[in-house]
């Protein structure tokens, strides 16, 4: 099956359709990425790659990826992202049908983080190309605007609203990273079926045992380790605030492994409050953290508390889980249930940092044997439910079945 990816987002910056990409071809699609140039999280364009370059390049894979230009995110205020999105939908949409021509796709499939509108140039190459449109939501809009505060004007939202109903409207199928996302998401897209498709795990953390030596070693004593993005709805000030209910107990550490628009704050606050016991260990290549979270007492997961936030299930989870190490997330929702139904660990209330201590107190004092057991609950859970070969042949099943659909 010839299989096109849009995805504004794209290795070697660190996403799930990296794993995706990878899984599709090892059961045996031909894969080709339309993709723009890499610059997150620094929000500078990665060495080696131009901000204006456009064209294609073999991966050492053996698949082609297409780049177009777009403007960097940089420091990630509003403008810039703005700018940053709008960039690679018009670069996409212009110079997409153009790089790709001549080219025949059975399936596109669209990775759909946020924004949502990288799909518009998926949808102009369904016209060119005839192929089926297959998009992958992994964020509600505009539900995720309002409950990030970067859209607060009614007008506004309401003008996304249309613009999301009218892509949704035009995709084939449309699948949802979170059985939460499916009422919310039929209720935009009329006729278009709604599915149910988790994320995978990272190829990397499905290895029982890291390879080579950690790239951080972790201090002895109970370390509560936190990876990944460092952002405002991951609610890291209710992580500080149970840091600083922890500070009594002196073998309790909380390591924030990661970088992002909050990393400059954290570093202000630990030291305004001294929190001796919060390690910001920066940011690492997705390789090293099989062997950074094998150190672990445990894993930390928080998000902010909101209605969007509830019904999404972070990522990380998957690589939590993988890792066989025991959990404690601090959200609400659909996240809170993977983690209780997984019996991989405990979930307490969104920002709710008095909880979020307890639950860690409550983790430490118990036996490492049950702790152990906790995190092979994790491993077979995630064998089950995110294994990444398992998941991509479900996703040939997907594109199998709409390629059999013929609209009357």
């Amino acid at each position: 099956m010839r299989v096109l990816i849009v995805s504004q987002y794209y290795w070697p910056e660190a996403f799930r359709i990296n794993e995706v990409v990878r899984s599709l071809i090892e059961i045996g699609c031909h894969v080709t990425v339309l993709t723009g140039q890499p610059n997150y999280p620094q929000g500078k364009v990665f060495e080696g790659y131009c901000a204006i370059g456009f064209g294609a390049k073999q991966h050492e894979a053996g698949y082609s990826i297409y780049r177009v230009p777009l403007a960097p995110r940089g420091r990630g205020d509003a403008r810039g992202l703005v700018v940053n999105y709008l960039s690679f939908v018009l670069s996409a949409s212009v110079l997409g049908p153009w790089l790709l021509r001549k080219q025949r796709f059975d399936v596109i499939f669209v990775f759909g983080m946020s924004p949502i509108f990288q799909a518009i140039p998926a949808v102009i190459l369904k016209w060119i190309k005839r192929a089926k449109l297959v998009t992958w939501v992994q964020d509600l809009w505009p539900q995720s605007l309002e409950a990030t505060g970067f859209v607060r004007n009614r007008r506004v939202l309401a003008m996304v609203a249309v613009l999301v109903r009218w892509i949704y409207r035009r995709c084939d199928l449309l699948l949802v990273q979170s059985q939460a996302f499916i009422p919310p998401v039929k209720a935009m897209a009329d006729k278009t079926p709604v599915e149910y498709h988790p994320n995978p795990g990272e190829l990397a953390f499905g290895q029982t045992q890291p390879m080579g030596p950690p790239a951080l070693v972790l201090e002895r004593g109970f370390n509560v380790v936190f990876a990944g993005n460092l952002g405002t709805v991951q609610a890291l000030g209710t992580v500080l605030d149970a840091a600083e209910l922890l500070l009594p107990h002196a073998d309790v550490r909380i390591v924030l492994v990661g970088s992002g628009s909050r990393s400059e704050w954290l570093q202000q606050e630990v030291v305004r409050r001294q929190l001796g016991n919060v390690q910001l260990a920066g940011r690492f290549p997705t390789e090293a953290m099989p062997g950074i979270l094998a150190q672990a007492s445990a894993l930390l997961v928080s998000l902010a508390r909101s209605s969007i936030m509830s019904q999404t299930v972070p990522s990380k989870i998957q690589a939590y889980l993988a890792a066989g190490k025991p959990i404690i997330a601090s959200l609400d929702g659909e996240g809170a249930r993977v983690v209780e139904e997984s019996g991989a660990g405990v979930a307490c209330p969104a920002e709710d940092a008095a909880v979020l201590a307890e639950a860690v107190l409550r983790l430490r004092t118990i036996p490492h044997a049950e702790l152990q057991r906790m995190g092979e609950s994790g491993r077979i859970y995630y064998k089950q439910h995110f294994d990444p070969a398992m998941l991509a042949e479900k996703l040939l099943q997907h594109f199998t079945k709409v390629l059999a659909e013929v609209k009357p």
